[in-house]
């Protein structure tokens, strides 16, 4: 039977992240040159977009971070390949695993069917897989309540529009993203009383499309929602969020971010005034909660919740006009207390 339980979040705290960008399909490690299996530590094998993202992969290496510098231990991220196979993060994860590297987490839902796989490969060898639930006595499902963060952004995109017209882009048409559009419309209608309407779109059905890796697919998306009259727009996407939120600030709109908090981050500080907000989703909090608990001995097992009420996710307040923005931050404030509290029951579909 899975054992479901909820954790207390350990914040990554990290303010700034060097975002090197590693070649198609290799690996990079840091914390010294052993090759002894007992001095290898956390490894994570990054989703589609890879390291650079500004966003989801951004959010995991990060964790890593934490724990290479923490515990002192060689860590490895490696990048996923253009048009790869279950077969091929079969290999990938069996390999981190054959090295030595425990935990070996695999950042992204795609990792499932190859985690299931290789987990019984590896009895002694903890697994974490980021938003899917895979069985297994030594994985760790790593699970977030995405619309929840969600709800919050749209509480912000209602208060913040003018236009009562606010914009939706998600990467790839699947479950997973689909909460966070169910919570982003419910907080939008919630807070509005149902006055402002949210156009929706997704960018592909399925990931092998580019719906989380191509910038220019989220720019396009949103240069059609703002030419209809969008001018708030939330993106879940990854990589292609960045075009997203490209096109908002050229066109002088509001842009959501996710994930991560996009407004601090270097790479997109072009654009950085008009992010508003971004939906956090705490990966690299999960990732290093993972990671202590197999440096302790006591490596976590099956599916772990990471919620509003843990801090798990939340929502960003970086960009000052946040502030600014007649009644924004206390109506953000009271729908979390109404969250935390189970007054308000956010939708996932």
């Amino acid at each position: 039977m899975r054992r479901i339980s909820k954790l207390t979040r350990v914040a990554v705290g990290v303010a700034s992240i060097a975002l090197a960008a590693t070649a198609c399909g290799g690996t990079s490690s840091d914390g010294g040159d052993s090759g002894d299996k007992e001095d290898l530590g956390l490894a994570i094998a990054y989703d589609i977009g890879g390291k650079g993202d500004q966003s989801f992969n951004d959010a995991a290496y990060a964790g890593l971070q934490k724990a290479q510098k923490e515990f002192g231990y060689k860590t490895a991220d490696i990048e996923p390949t253009e048009g790869e196979t279950d077969a091929d993060k079969e290999q990938r994860l069996a390999s981190l695993a054959k090295q030595g590297y425990n935990p070996v987490i695999g950042v992204g839902f795609a990792y499932g069917p190859a985690m299931e796989a290789v987990s019984k490969d590896y009895p002694d060898t903890t697994f974490g897989i980021v938003d899917s639930v895979v069985e297994g006595k030594n994985v760790a499902s790593l699970v977030f309540a995405e619309q929840e963060a969600s709800y919050l952004a749209g509480v912000a995109a209602a208060k913040a529009t003018k236009s009562n017209t606010v914009g939706f882009v998600g990467g790839v048409d699947v479950p997973l993203i689909h909460k966070f559009e169910a919570g982003y419309q419910q907080g939008v209608q919630d807070t509005s009383g149902g006055k402002v309407k949210v156009i929706s779109q997704y960018l592909t059905q399925t990931a092998e499309e580019g719906g989380f890796s191509s910038p220019d697919k989220g720019k396009a998306a949103a240069e059609g929602q703002i030419e209809k009259g969008a001018d708030v727009i939330y993106a879940a996407a990854g990589l292609s969020g960045q075009g997203v939120i490209e096109a908002a600030s050229k066109a002088g709109v509001w842009a959501i971010g996710v994930d991560s908090d996009q407004y601090r981050q270097e790479a997109l500080s072009a654009y950085k005034g008009k992010i508003l907000t971004s939906a956090l989703k705490d990966v690299g909090g999960a990732v290093y909660t993972l990671a202590s608990s197999v440096q302790d001995g006591k490596p976590l097992t099956g599916v772990q919740t990471f919620d509003l009420k843990v801090n798990g996710v939340g929502l960003a307040e970086s960009n000052p006009e946040f502030a600014k923005i007649a009644g924004l931050a206390d109506a953000v404030a009271k729908a979390k207390e109404g969250i935390t509290s189970g007054e308000i029951k956010v939708k996932s579909e």
